[in-house]
């Protein structure tokens, strides 16, 4: 029986892509501008939800898909694979694991629920690992310990060009946020590891961000030949490609993908916003 591979909309992905993963269903997140709801599915009409978010005053946020949400998407798939947000961004993972036991109590029992801690590239980098280790007829157990190990060793980092959605949640103080902006500095933040958000760097500038970044990789001590690196942005092609050349110069990747993030991780990143794994 084939395994498929499911994952919840902070996987940013684009239709194509899924196609080539065989990614069999995303379960969508849901976005938050004050009272008003919007489902980050493909009916979403992400530049009118981009302009209502700039122009929202009161509190944005997301929520996690439901567990019948995932219950159906299981089913669904029979013998799947379930790639999730971090769990300690997000009750996703939780809810995933209680649609796992509820489709388990109508008899799917060949299911794997997984945590990324990450989001964005982040997750889409494990659903590539995944398919990779699904093409090579392993075993469950060895593609769970395998993909188990990749996160372990995997790095995601961003870089945003505005604070406002992280100073309305308190992520970051307002006026910290103000003084960030005044210098040009472009914090670089990402995954501590764990799946939770740490600061890195604070570059002032493109040319400070981008030799970090390539410091980064380099400090790493990741093999980079023959491996893939994933860049999402919201609406920023050009700094996206910007590294991806950057990245080509110093390193030997077998792929750098630049995708277009959607609703859920839009909704944090902002506009211009950069998620990058490797």
């Amino acid at each position: 029986m084939k395994q498929k591979i499911i994952v919840d909309s902070c996987c940013d992905m684009t239709p194509e892509l899924a196609e080539r993963l065989g990614i069999s269903a995303v379960v969508p997140m849901s976005m938050m501008l004050g009272e008003k709801e919007y489902i980050d599915d493909e009916n979403l009409d992400l530049s009118k939800f981009m302009e209502e978010m700039t122009a929202c005053k009161e509190r944005v946020s997301t929520s996690a898909p439901p567990p019948n949400a995932f219950m159906e998407a299981i089913e669904s798939a029979v013998s799947s694979f379930v790639v999730t947000i971090s769990s300690q961004l997000s009750a996703t993972f939780e809810n995933a694991r209680i649609g796992q036991s509820f489709a388990s109590e109508n008899g799917v029992t060949d299911t794997h629920i997984i945590d990324s801690k990450s989001a964005s590239a982040g997750e889409v980098l494990v659903a590539i690992k995944l398919r990779e280790l699904l093409a090579q007829g392993l075993s469950s157990d060895q593609i769970i310990s395998s993909i188990e190990n990749f996160i372990g060793s995997m790095k995601t980092y961003f870089v945003l060009e505005r604070y406002e959605n992280l100073i309305k949640n308190g992520r970051l103080g307002k006026v910290k946020g103000k003084i960030v902006q005044l210098m040009n500095v472009k914090l670089i933040m990402g995954s501590d590891g764990e799946g939770a958000i740490a600061l890195h760097a604070k570059p002032r500038g493109i040319p400070q961000m981008l030799d970090k970044m390539v410091s980064f990789v380099k400090g790493s001590e990741k093999t980079t030949t023959g491996e893939s690196m994933v860049i999402c942005h919201n609406n920023n092609l050009p700094l996206a490609t910007q590294l991806s050349e950057t990245f080509k110069r110093h390193f030997d990747f077998k792929e750098i993908l630049i995708v277009p993030m959607r609703g859920a991780i839009s909704l944090y990143a902002d506009n211009k916003g950069i998620v990058l794994a490797f």
